[in-house]
């Protein structure tokens, strides 16, 4: 009921009226069943415009950071990410990576679309980064397809360390299936783990015209705030 208060109410009508997004591809959502969101990660409003624009509720598996903010805008993002039932991951331990694994595969397995970024986090310059391989184990475990996605003009409205958005339009354009079910049996593969992660963020790339870079987003920024502390302290 909240979920359907948020998207139809109190928060869906003003993002159409204000940002009046698009979608392109849409007919490729199956009306039931699991399926996996795979999507790039452009802003902190990707959360709000993809489960704005797809017709059946989205689960996302949103980090815990979204739940842990303080001032203002981290209430705001802890009341909406709690309210609609997204699923807080904590990054921090390979034991809690497993939990978030199967709880995402729990959904599936219930017939639920999971929206996931496989980046792990926003992108700091608007380029996609190397994907991580918990996608891949979700959707050969739940023997479930992915649909990649590609938010458009979010960074431009948005990017990371905005508060209030440019009044941009914004696109989510969403690509062809695909089907992993060719690799039933071989979640425990790593190669085949990474194999099926780079594919996606091909399409991803495809999809969203991004410049891709073959690096995890979280090392890019390590060695962006290396070189910044380096270069005031000469």
């Amino acid at each position: 009921m909240l979920y359907s208060f948020f998207k139809h109410v109190l928060i869906g009508p003003w993002l159409r009226v204000l940002f009046r997004p698009w979608t392109e591809g849409m007919e490729v959502l199956p009306q039931k069943g699991g399926a996996i969101l795979a999507s790039n990660h452009l802003s902190f409003s990707d959360s709000f415009f993809l489960p704005l624009m797809a017709r059946r509720r989205i689960t996302f598996l949103a980090k815990a950071e979204y739940f842990t903010g303080k001032g203002i805008k981290g209430l705001v993002s802890k009341a909406f990410f709690a309210g609609v039932g997204q699923v807080p991951i904590d990054r921090s331990s390979g034991r809690a990576s497993e939990a978030a694994i199967n709880t995402g595969v729990r959904v599936l397995n219930g017939g639920g679309l999971l929206g996931i970024y496989p980046e792990g986090t926003r992108t700091a310059d608007g380029r996609l980064y190397r994907g991580r391989v918990g996608v891949a184990r979700m959707a050969l475990e739940a023997a479930a397809p992915v649909i990649p996605v590609a938010m458009m003009a979010t960074y431009e409205t948005q990017p990371p360390g905005r508060i209030r958005p440019r009044l941009l339009r914004v696109g989510v354009r969403f690509g062809q299936p695909l089907d992993f079910r060719r690799y039933e049996g071989l979640e425990g593969d790593r190669f085949i783990l990474r194999s099926i992660t780079d594919e996606i963020m091909y399409s991803l790339m495809r999809l969203s015209g991004q410049e891709y870079v073959d690096m995890y987003a979280t090392k890019a920024k390590a060695k962006r705030d290396r070189a910044d502390a380096e270069a005031n302290s000469a």
